[in-house]
């Protein structure tokens, strides 16, 4: 909490919390409970199940499941990642962000694949709030100007 606390009085506007859910769920709630919207929290998985420990570690729980629980601690906010298809230039895991969109009903942020202004467009379809875009921007798949204009079209 100290941690959260100095980062806030440096203005910093959000919070990812990651490992730390797995391993202190309590922190997150009590996260949760004093700074409401500015915690957000990253679930990043493989084949289904949550990894931690930047994706070092495979736990046992399973995408939704944990989800709901940390929904149901007050978290209004996630960063969904499919490791597998981070950095791939694939495209994203839709129907695993689908299933956590429409199973916690709150935001989701989508991670991982997304190559395209198509795939943005599915996201938003979808009803996830954003998406992180990485290598697709280093390698030109995706033109920023392009992908912001694209975006604002969505509001």
């Amino acid at each position: 909490m100290e941690v959260i606390e100095s980062l806030l009085k440096i203005n910093v506007d959000r919070i990812i919390l990651g490992t730390v859910a797995v391993e202190k769920p309590k922190l997150v709630e009590e996260a949760c409970h004093r700074f409401g919207e500015i915690i957000i929290v990253g679930i990043d998985v493989r084949e289904g199940q949550i990894a931690v420990r930047g994706w070092q570690e495979q736990t046992e729980l399973k995408l939704i499941e944990y989800a709901k629980f940390l929904a149901g601690l007050g978290v209004k906010r996630f960063i969904f990642t499919d490791i597998s298809r981070d950095g791939t230039l694939t495209e994203p895991n839709f129907t695993q962000t689908f299933e956590l969109i429409d199973n916690i009903r709150v935001p989701v942020i989508a991670s991982g694949g997304v190559t395209s202004l198509t795939h943005l467009r599915i996201l938003d379809k979808l009803g996830a709030e954003g998406a992180i875009v990485g290598k697709a921007l280093y390698t030109g798949d995706i033109n920023l100007k392009q992908a912001l204009a694209e975006v604002n079209r969505f509001n």
